[in-house]
């Protein structure tokens, strides 16, 4: 009786919390930016021309509206000029366009800057005169200064967030200012946080890669670091133990949107992460457009067929001016019905050369296409062909180096427009996959393809006798396993590679295949043996010259890429026979 009685009020005790819990469990909206140089307009690209401080600033307001848990942060590296920043002219306009970048920040409401040593290119003093007044705070845990705080605490609808600072930086370059060791400093600021009962800590840091992976180990508290220094990765959302990190999109051409919901005991329950395209299908912020001049330089100025030059760049008169551009015919032939073609790509990077440019196509293998690729010799397509009237353009210097003179032509060589289709490879009904078991999405895209039955290539290359891939010695190792297994055990190897994949570092491998020999396999990598059969597994990667995956060879005739996870239903109509 008293064991039934104490169930009963045990379960109207758990029905009375639920209420609580799910009352408590909120969402907190992160908005994050880094190395963004001072990219104010969009940028000047063949592929996605997107960002821009004026789209940025709209999708900020549209994100805040009616939400008031929004936190906006950026990582660093905010000032133009520097080594990074693609777009820098002379001192004067990169200060200029530095300066607006700040405002802009300001006027977005952003709550932290992280500062970094981009930040220190116009000196100490240019620095510290420009962020007075402003409502943002700045910050850095390692340099010592009146001017940076070590971290601050903000209070989002009852969540109390700890944000440290963390640059990377020399006493030289800080002209004077005392830089202390980067993780004293954060070990320091993170103990004081927690003095204060924080609920979160978020780490806004620009040191490199690896410094932050030790600074993780060494201080679990941290929930949160936006990595603001190009590392080996580009995934915008990665995982260290219980730490996330962020990365922001490079020169702020995305929005970088992290939703975190909060469990009861206000630590992170769920968490959803969304890079936002600052296309211009938004609308530019109007008080953004107060204080950006209409240009910089000519590239910021853009019209359909017009060359384009900035007068007065910079300034409250800068305009751009624009003249028609002189024709320039572009013959494209590729493939007919061609899947996996991007000729836009290609179309829009000549844009930036040529103005006036007008495309044309001829579809392979109808009666002129077939002319063009026996009269010129064409191995591959697409193929690119400028007339002969580009090189009366200013702009045929910059690019001649990437041209060949064919004919009445300039071909564009394959090794910079890329290819999809080889003409003189024969078609087999095949597909081979190219790719490397130790990048972070192999284990599934081998679920996706599975059913196609590829053929399996390594991504690895051999110079002077020795094989090299992009994790090193342990991945040629596995490798060496890897075609061992597909010779001795061919029925378990799509198995082990599957396993493999799911976790490479794991040691013990021949868990993976209980039903082989371990040594016979251990004898076969390490001798001749194993080096002919990996040397083989490679050659077709080494004939695409694949550096990269993953990649397909579809029909031992069309070959593409794909950035990470390809969706299964693009590949099936892409693979469809």
């Amino acid at each position: 009786m008293k064991s039934r009685l104490f169930r009963l009020l045990f379960v109207t005790f758990a029905l009375l919390l639920a209420p609580l819990y799910c009352a408590y469990a909120k969402d907190i909206t992160l908005i994050f930016t880094g190395q963004t140089h001072a990219m104010i307009y969009p940028c000047n690209c063949p592929y996605e021309p997107d960002g821009g401080i004026a789209r940025r600033a709209t999708l900020i307001r549209q994100i805040k509206k009616g939400n008031p848990s929004v936190l906006i942060v950026d990582s660093g590296s905010f000032f133009a000029g520097g080594a990074m920043d693609e777009y820098t002219q002379n001192s004067e306009l990169d200060k200029e366009r530095s300066r607006i970048n700040l405002a802009a920040m300001n006027i977005m409401e952003y709550d932290a800057a992280a500062i970094a040593s981009d930040e220190f290119n116009f000196g100490r003093e240019f620095l510290e005169q420009n962020l007075k007044g402003l409502k943002l705070d700045f910050l850095s845990s390692n340099i010592a200064s009146d001017y940076f705080r070590p971290y601050i605490i903000k209070d989002v609808s009852g969540v109390k967030v700890g944000i440290i600072g963390l640059s990377n930086v020399t006493s030289q370059k800080a002209e004077g200012l005392l830089v202390l060791d980067a993780l004293d400093s954060v070990k320091k600021s993170v103990q004081g946080l927690k003095a204060q009962r924080v609920d979160l800590i978020l780490l806004l840091s620009n040191v490199p890669e690896a410094v932050e992976l030790k600074i993780i180990k060494e201080v679990p508290d941290i929930d949160l670091v936006i990595s603001g220094q190009p590392g080996s990765k580009e995934e915008a959302l990665d995982k260290s133990a219980a730490t996330l990190i962020l990365r922001p999109s490079w020169q702020g051409r995305k929005l970088n949107k992290l939703t975190i919901n909060l469990a009861a005991d206000k630590k992170i329950a769920n968490y959803k992460m969304e890079e936002l395209r600052l296309d211009d299908k938004v609308v530019a912020d109007k008080d953004i457009l107060g204080i950006l001049p209409q240009c910089f330089s000519d590239s910021n100025c853009k019209k359909e067929g017009m060359k384009a030059a900035c007068r007065n760049p910079g300034t409250a008169k800068a305009e751009c001016v624009f003249t028609p551009a002189a024709k320039i015919g572009l013959l494209v032939v590729m493939p007919k019905d061609c899947k996996v073609c991007q000729p836009q790509i290609v179309e829009n990077y000549l844009k930036k050369y040529f103005k006036g440019l007008t495309v044309s196509y001829l579809y392979y293998p109808d009666a002129k296409a077939r002319s063009m690729v026996k009269d010129f010799g064409l191995k591959t397509l697409p193929a690119y062909f400028l007339s002969k009237d580009a090189a009366g353009e200013k702009s045929f210097e910059s690019i001649k180096e990437n041209l060949e003179e064919k004919g009445d032509y300039y071909l564009l060589k394959p090794s910079v427009a890329g290819f999809t289709y080889f003409l003189d490879r024969k078609k087999d009904n095949s597909l081979d996959l190219f790719i490397s078991l130790f990048d972070k999405d192999a284990f599934e895209l081998l679920n996706i393809v599975k059913e196609y039955n590829p053929r399996i290539h390594f991504i690895a290359v051999e110079e002077g006798g020795r094989f090299s891939a992009a994790s090193g010695a342990s991945e040629i190792q596995e490798y060496l396993r890897g075609v061992c297994i597909q010779k001795y055990y061919p029925q378990h190897f799509w198995k082990y590679i599957s396993c493999r994949a799911a976790d490479p570092l794991n040691s013990w491998w021949d868990d993976c295949i209980p039903e082989a020999n371990a040594n016979k396999i251990k004898a076969c990598a390490q001798s001749e043996e194993g080096a002919s059969l990996l040397r083989s597994n490679i050659e077709l990667g080494k004939q695409m010259q694949v550096l990269f995956g993953p990649a397909y060879l579809v029909d031992n005739q069309w070959i593409f890429g794909t950035k990470g996870l390809p969706e299964k239903e693009e590949l099936k109509k892409i693979l469809r026979k």
